[in-house]
């Protein structure tokens, strides 16, 4: 992301909080030159991954499950 050194200084902490959580660089043009603030660690896949609930029940039920209905009707389709 590249932007002026005055919108820098207009959202200061909200870019500098993009570039943590991200990890993607910054570039700053100030008098015609480059500056880049780049994160020291960049953020794990995992940790920008959405949270989603998918799972309805306990998961110790579906472990359990008896599928042999779903595998059998599956094969008919075939």
């Amino acid at each position: 992301m590249r932007i002026p050194a005055t919108k820098l200084r207009e959202n200061l902490y909200t870019i500098l909080d993009r570039a943590l959580r991200t990890g993607v660089p910054i570039e700053v043009i100030r008098k015609g030159r480059v500056l880049k603030i780049v994160p020291e660690e960049k953020p794990s896949k995992l940790s920008r991954l959405k949270k989603r609930d998918c799972l309805v029940g306990r998961p110790e039920k579906i472990v359990h499950m008896d599928w042999l209905k779903e595998w059998s009707e599956l094969k008919r389709m075939f």
